[in-house]
């Protein structure tokens, strides 16, 4: 039997925590061989790219790909620009196990391996978040690096005012001071992390505001060659770790064109987040270090969130189920 689960099964389903560590778990096995997560190719059909994402780990007993598509054209329509479904087939049997909707499993394994690596990269006393955009994507990594820092102030900016307090609105719970801020330097100046959460094409944060100390994590530029947040002068300047040097190489923006503009050179991206974890390589070595998470998004985090909603699911009976076979 396929389990089929909607938004709002997922929505049901989700324990932060939980992937939390399923994520960091999951980088430590990626760097250890027990999981794979090849660089995805990218097909294209006009402006819109297909994106199939795949991964497979022993932890999960499983193989999984999320089909992503990035519809910038869908922003004119009132409709989200990236829409995915992840489907995970059983590695003992290959059975087609399940198939979930991606957009909630998305922005939650994106701020946990923000957190995670936030938890491994920045300075212990930092206290102070920026964010830069402040839509759901935002308000995630905010509450997933509260987990991780004794937050105190998130600083936030945003092109628009009414999405400022939604956020706000929305992390009333944490009992963390939320400061809007006039300019994303006002942000970058100010923060002991900082978050880049928005779909830029050309860079909206300068290497040149990073103080020292500071850690970034580089999220929201979607995963193609020509859109980066980061200018190459922050990526020349900081510590770069990635998530799969691989996946990074070919859809990151952020990395491509620094090193397309002589910023920085393939070996400064070579350091996953897995090889940190599992310490075969340096992160941040001094509270002076500047250091730079850039995400793009592997089909291995899609594949262990799935996992756990999945077991969650059959066990408390949610989704539905459907005999694929007849």
């Amino acid at each position: 039997m396929t389990l089929i689960l909607s938004h709002s099964d997922v929505e049901r389903l989700l324990d932060r925590a939980e992937v939390f560590a399923a994520i960091e778990r999951a980088h430590a096995d990626l760097a250890d061989g027990a999981a794979a997560a090849p660089a995805p190719p990218a097909m294209s059909s006009g402006a819109t790219a297909f994106i199939p994402m795949v991964a497979t780990a022993r932890s999960a007993a499983a193989a999984g790909v999320k089909l992503l598509a990035d519809l910038p054209v869908n922003r004119e329509r009132g409709l989200p620009v990236q829409r995915s479904a992840i489907l995970v087939t059983s590695a003992e049997t290959g059975e087609c196990e399940a198939l979930l909707d991606g957009r909630l499993i998305t922005a939650t394994r994106t701020a946990a391996a923000s957190a995670v690596a936030t938890k491994y990269l920045a300075r212990n006393d930092s206290t102070v978040l920026g964010v830069v955009g402040a839509g759901a994507l935002a308000v995630e990594h905010v509450r997933a690096i509260a987990q991780i820092l004794e937050l105190q102030t998130v600083l936030v900016w945003s092109r628009s005012g009414t999405t400022v307090e939604a956020f706000r609105h929305r992390l009333a719970d944490l009992g963390v001071a939320v400061k809007a801020m006039e300019s994303p330097e006002a942000v970058t100046r100010a923060a002991d992390v900082l978050c880049t959460l928005t779909p830029s094409r050309d860079p909206i944060v300068l290497g040149e505001w990073f103080g020292e100390g500071l850690h970034v994590n580089a999220v929201g530029a979607p995963p193609r060659a020509d859109h980066r947040e980061i200018d190459g002068v922050g990526m020349r300047r900081a510590r770069v770790v990635v998530d799969s040097a691989a996946t990074t190489l070919t859809k990151s923006g952020e990395s491509l064109l620094a090193i397309a503009e002589g910023a920085i050179t393939e070996t400064d991206v070579s350091t996953e987040l897995g090889d940190v974890i599992t310490g075969r390589r340096a992160g941040r070595v001094s509270d002076l270090d500047i250091t730079l998470y850039n995400s793009v998004g592997i089909g291995l985090q899609d594949l262990v969130t799935a996992r756990i909603l999945i077991d969650r699911a059959r066990t408390v009976g949610v989704g539905t189920e459907v005999d694929l076979s007849r």
